[in-house]
């Protein structure tokens, strides 16, 4: 496994989906016969492991600072213009409800 995590950033799908393969082969490697060779296989999963742990910490990370940017952007926007960020919100609830009340009957 090549570490071109400069390159490409994971989604958490796909460090989730290299993990569970991760413990597909260290569960495989206990069950199986345990040969000389396996030492050396834990030190290469241990390696695979860390790196993908060190990208999901990358994409926790990169995920977080976009949220705590966009509430921050979403804030300055209600804070410099209230009275159109309540007709707003008061438009979508109305909506919304009568979309509700409409499936229901």
């Amino acid at each position: 496994m090549k570490n071109d995590s400069a390159s490409k950033t994971e989604t958490p799908e796909e460090v989730a989906e290299h993990i569970s393969r991760l413990m597909a082969e260290a569960e495989a490697m206990l069950v199986g016969p345990v040969a000389e060779r396996a030492s050396d296989r834990f030190s290469e999963l241990r390696a695979r492991f860390e790196d993908l742990q060190a990208k999901a910490v990358d994409v926790y990370g990169d995920a977080r600072k976009k949220v705590v940017a966009g509430a921050r952007a979403t804030d300055e926007t209600i804070r410099n213009h209230p009275y159109e960020s309540l007709a707003i919100a008061l438009g979508i609830g109305v909506l919304l409800g009568a979309l509700i009340r409409r499936s229901n009957h």
